[in-house]
């Protein structure tokens, strides 16, 4: 019941602007059942094996995004499960996706914004860059930016690194480029999503603020 009752509160929280995805690794069948029938459309995994399981009772009901890392080697089969490749961090990941692709596909591109050796993405300073080389590709459509700001006690800590994001955002918006609508910026997980709020995030990825404590990966 707390899974419903989460659902719908941060649905009727979050602005009408704010999209909410749900973090579901580790999540039970039945878990993300309960969150889809109290009313969220987009469910994200980060694992393209675990998503595989669990797209049969999501399809139809929900978006699944990939919001965990992609190898090249998995992009084939992401394809078939996800509707949008939030975590494309590189040309070479794009290209792959574009090769693949029957039809454009959605992504959105990774940025290590606070230049965390453990967390993939590129650097604030060649995303432009990249989203100028994406553009080019024949079958990718980019919607826009996510990231995840370091960990910090007090979420406050987080605000500058948003803000930087917006400020990524908005220059690559402004730019106009082909294939390159910059209508998502993904920004804010259960501890800091608040402040990605107030700087400009549009799309929000909670997990334990809706299903608790993760159980152990599946």
């Amino acid at each position: 019941m707390a899974i419903v009752e989460n659902t719908k509160s941060f649905l009727n929280a979050l602005p009408p602007s704010v999209s909410l995805v749900l973090a579901t690794k580790g999540r039970t069948a039945a878990e993300i059942n309960e969150a889809i029938g109290a009313g969220a459309t987009i469910i994200g995994e980060n694992y393209v094996q675990e998503a595989k399981r669990k797209a049969p009772f999501i399809r139809g009901k929900a978006e699944l995004h990939l919001i965990g890392h992609l190898q090249k080697n998995k992009v084939r089969r992401a394809l078939k499960v996800f509707d949008m490749v939030q975590t494309v961090d590189s040309l070479e990941l794009a290209q792959e996706i574009s090769r693949h692709a029957e039809k454009p596909y959605t992504i959105l591109i990774q940025v290590n914004v606070g230049g965390e050796r453990q967390k993939h993405g590129c650097t604030p300073d060649e995303t432009a860059g990249l989203v100028g080389k994406i553009s080019a590709l024949p079958n990718i459509r980019v919607r826009g930016l996510m990231a995840m700001a370091p960990h910090f006690d007090d979420p406050e800590g987080t605000r500058p690194y948003f803000r930087e994001m917006k400020r990524l955002f908005e220059g690559i918006k402004a730019k106009g480029l082909p294939n390159v609508s910059m209508d998502i910026l993904s920004l804010g997980m259960s501890d800091d999503y608040k402040i990605a709020v107030e700087e400009g995030s549009t799309m929000v990825r909670l997990g334990s603020a809706i299903f608790g404590s993760r159980h152990p990966r599946q």
